[in-house]
């Protein structure tokens, strides 16, 4: 029944606060070699909805699913280095069975953070990356008001680095369908780097520097190579489903939003289940909101390992083999 659905997805949260943030922190584990198995071809071994149920998923079951996720920041974690923090951000995957976070800015990372707080922040993510490499990997933060520093940045972090994509806020004054853009996106698609950037659409209108998934498509359907996530999904993700929808080198994150039922299912309808990946934003928000999101969803159990990690595994696997990383 649909009412017995959508309160899984809440009883899910409650188990997750209730025995998950109880649970302790586990043994730092290894990463294994990647070997793509049927639940990651995107072949559905049945048509039917896997509807999850609480007591069906504990920690060691979700560590089962190798959960990557897309969307996270060091903001909001103890310590005062970037090792401090990456380990108590470690500390909390564990508790919910993350495998490994795409670490996308540090903890000062400032509204306009100038040329300097631009490099600053970059040096925040590759500390935490090279701490422990088995459960981050980095994104270069990108202001296109610094072009030159952002090319820069690009062979320092990615072509000379432990970096593996790029990620752009929404305070970079450039509009996401800015032709200004192009020669960042080219060098990504180039490098086989993964293309972030943050979306949003409010009701009553977004701030002057923010971007839609709407501006961000036209800069997409110019780069047909790059690989591009749509941060949040522009957060009204009603609209920005559809908005790229036929942009296939697009993709859906769907972090950020409150765990709204119908998110999930409709991201795999409309764009298939290739195309849609799990994020937390943490320390924006909680793992455990945001994988309410997926674990609640009324999908195929294959989709759902798809959505968890074997899509942002399937996008990073060039890049990191270049860089000798198996996954």
């Amino acid at each position: 029944m649909k009412l017995e659905r959508r309160w899984s997805r809440r009883q899910f949260l409650q188990q997750t606060s209730t025995g998950l943030a109880v649970a302790g922190a586990a043994g730092r584990h290894a990463v294994a070699s990647y070997q793509p198995n049927p639940a990651e071809t995107g072949t559905p071994k049945s048509s039917q909805p896997s509807h999850a149920t609480p007591g069906d998923y504990d920690r060691h079951t979700l560590q089962a699913l190798r959960i990557w996720d897309c969307h996270c920041h060091m903001v909001g974690f103890a310590g005062s280095t970037a090792e401090e923090k990456a380990d108590d951000m470690i500390k909390f995957a564990d508790r919910m069975g993350v495998e490994r976070m795409i670490l996308l800015t540090g903890w000062t990372l400032k509204r306009a953070p100038g040329l300097e707080g631009l490099r600053d922040g970059n040096n925040e993510v590759f500390a935490a990356v090279k701490h422990a490499p088995n459960r981050f990997c980095g994104y270069a933060f990108m202001d296109p008001n610094y072009m030159p520093a952002c090319l820069e940045e690009i062979e320092r972090c990615i072509a000379n680095g432990p970096l593996v994509g790029l990620k752009f806020e929404f305070d970079t004054l450039k509009k996401a369908n800015s032709t200004e853009l192009d020669p960042i996106f080219a060098r990504a698609s180039e490098l086989h780097a993964v293309i972030l950037h943050h979306t949003w659409i409010k009701t009553n209108g977004n701030e002057p520097d923010e971007s839609t998934p709407m501006e961000l498509a036209e800069t997409v359907r110019r780069h047909p190579n790059a690989i591009v996530v749509c941060g949040h999904t522009g957060g009204n993700w009603e609209l920005g489903i559809r908005a790229i929808r036929d942009v296939k080198n697009m993709y859906c994150d769907l972090s950020g939003s409150d765990p709204t039922a119908g998110y999930t299912e409709m991201a795999v309808r409309e764009l298939g289940p290739e195309r849609v990946l799990y994020g937390s934003d943490i320390g924006g928000r909680s793992f455990a909101s945001q994988l309410g999101k997926v674990m609640g969803a009324d999908i195929p159990e294959s989709t759902r390992r798809l959505v968890m990690g074997g899509n942002q595994r399937r996008l990073l696997q060039p890049i990191l083999k270049q860089k000798g990383i198996t996954v």
